[in-house]
């Protein structure tokens, strides 16, 4: 007899990769779920700023749990640690994360002598996408484990620096401020130039003396940015204000590599709506938005903002620019004119592309208990909470059918329309108290098709129960995990739990496969 070729199978249930193995306890003493080192690690480093304080653990507790993490599963589990850390650099956008882990990652395996997988080379090199990071990487080194730098990580640190090392990178990153200057790190490393890049040596030799003996140092012939830019430093400051803001001033400006940050002091004087409108073409997107405010208090001119406005809201710019959702919140609380209101909705909404349009019923519960609202990191003022409702509202907006909630000790309906602004939503939005997310499933859970729930997954000992147990076996229950915290509140993995985690929209992937039946892989592993 056929058990299981036949006409009408029954199918597998779906899997997910964050995966927990048993009871244990929250931070507050609820009712919690432990999960493997694996899902543990993806969790925390998909949230994790590194040295950043959070509500329930000090930012030396996280970062100790993070580099056991990595150093012991970069021993037992190479392939699968480089593929996150690749990732965790690209697609997940978490960028110190992925520098720290990828150094513990390299410095565990020379301890253990591990030598299949991935090479400690590649993996260095896999996590250093912008120029100023091969020195961010000797720092981090040098300070956690002395000044004896290993040949595997010279020589990821050489191959990054053939990648990314150019004159304009040099006027930006190679700074005062910085530790070790583009000198110090070639001095260390030692990168032969890359051969199909023939001005690359002059550029190194250049880099050097700049560190070394800047008064004799001696421009690359060849190199216009650095020529250019030399021309203009040598610019009577009486004279420069003029220079800029006449004809050709912002092909100037953009032919030396001159950046918004060192404009003002170049010109020694108040950055006015004419020094403004000379640098706003060579500015990057998220420049662009983090100086709104800048522009209004400037006075820049009507027909400016609108080619900024632009810029900000294509489709094409937010991918290249590949900022955090909750960054548009930001700009929008502290840009004061509504002119610009309208280019950050869009923005935003291009930012959350892998958010699906659920079919059926779906019930979004929105965390906004006190855990929920400190920083995300000691230098920017948003938060959890935001975050969580920046992406439950989106869900929601997408669905065919949602009902969007808040929660804390308490829970109530968020109202919207459909179409209407995600960011005007978010104003609805307040904050709850405790964490009684058991309660709030019961509440609002009215025979939904999936129950998607956005928390840092912390309830207390005063609140009982799982809250996926208050939704029936066959429902989908998906948690999204936005801390790294080591517990979880529920189970996940398989029959119809499911977590995932992230600042970013790429976690809704899993949804459609999961919801077809189909096993949800790591992000890398696709």
């Amino acid at each position: 007899m056929a058990r299981f070729n036949t006409r009408a199978p029954n199918p597998a249930r779906p899997t997910s990769p964050v995966t927990t193995t048993g009871r244990t306890r929250t931070h507050l003493g609820g009712k919690g779920y432990a999960r493997d080192d694996r899902s543990e690690l993806f969790l925390l480093a998909v949230a994790n700023f590194v040295s950043q304080q959070t509500h329930h653990e000090k930012s030396t507790d996280r970062d100790d749990r993070f580099a056991a993490l990595v150093r012991k599963l970069a021993v037992e589990d190479a392939a699968w640690t480089a593929g996150l850390l690749g990732w965790l650099r690209g697609d997940g956008q978490m960028r110190t994360a992925s520098l720290v882990g990828a150094a513990e990652y390299v410095k565990a395996r020379l301890d253990a002598g591990a030598t299949d997988g991935p090479t400690n080379r590649q993996v260095i090199d896999s996590v250093l996408r912008r120029a100023d990071e091969p020195g961010e990487m000797l720092a981090y080194w040098t300070s956690t484990y002395g000044r004896n730098v290993p040949k595997p990580v010279k020589r990821g640190i050489g191959d990054a620096v053939r990648r990314l090392y150019t004159s304009r990178n040099l006027l930006k990153y190679d700074t005062a401020s910085k530790g070790y200057r583009f000198g110090d790190v070639l001095n260390l490393v030692h990168p032969t130039p890359d051969p199909d890049k023939p001005w690359q040596g002059e550029l190194f030799r250049y880099a050097l003396d700049r560190r070394h003996n800047p008064d004799d140092a001696r421009l690359p012939a060849s190199d216009r940015t650095l020529t250019a830019h030399q021309a203009l430093m040598a610019v009577p400051v009486a004279e420069r204000r003029a220079l800029i803001t006449g004809p050709g001033g912002a092909e100037r400006l953009a032919d030396a590599g001159m950046t918004w940050e060192a404009l003002a002091g170049w010109l020694q004087g108040q950055m006015d709506a004419a020094a403004w409108e000379a640098v706003i073409p060579s500015m990057g997107t998220m420049a662009l938005v983090r100086n709104l405010r800048n522009f209004d208090e400037a006075g820049v001119s009507d027909d400016v903002a609108q080619r900024v406005a632009a810029r900000i809201a294509d489709p094409r710019e937010v991918a290249r620019s590949r900022q955090f959702p909750f960054r548009y919140l930001a700009a929008y609380q502290h840009a004061p004119s509504l002119r610009w209101a309208y280019p950050l909705e869009q923005a935003l909404g291009h930012s959350l592309t892998n958010v699906p349009a659920l079919p059926g019923r779906t019930l979004i519960l929105v965390d906004r208990s006190g855990s929920m609202w400190s920083p995300l990191s000691d230098r920017s003022q948003l938060n959890r909470a935001d975050a969580a409702a920046i992406f439950g509202t989106a869900v929601a907006m997408r669905a065919a059918h949602a009902d969007l909630v808040e929660f804390g000790t308490t829970s109530a309906p968020v109202t919207y329309r459909r179409g209407e602004s995600v960011l005007k939503v978010l104003e609805r939005f307040g904050s709850l108290g405790g964490t009684d997310t058991t309660e709030a499933v019961r509440r609002h859970y009215r025979g939904q098709d999936r129950v998607l729930i956005v928390t840092d997954e912390q309830a207390s000992y005063h609140y009982a129960g799982d809250p996926t147990e208050q939704v029936p076996a066959h429902v989908p229950v998906y948690t999204w995990n936005l801390a790294g915290y080591r517990p979880g509140h529920g189970p996940s993995g398989s029959a119809d739990r499911h977590t995932f985690g992230g600042l970013t929209d790429a976690a809704f992937r899993i949804v459609p496969l999961l919801e077809d039946s189909r096993a949800a892989r790591w992000p890398w592993e696709r």
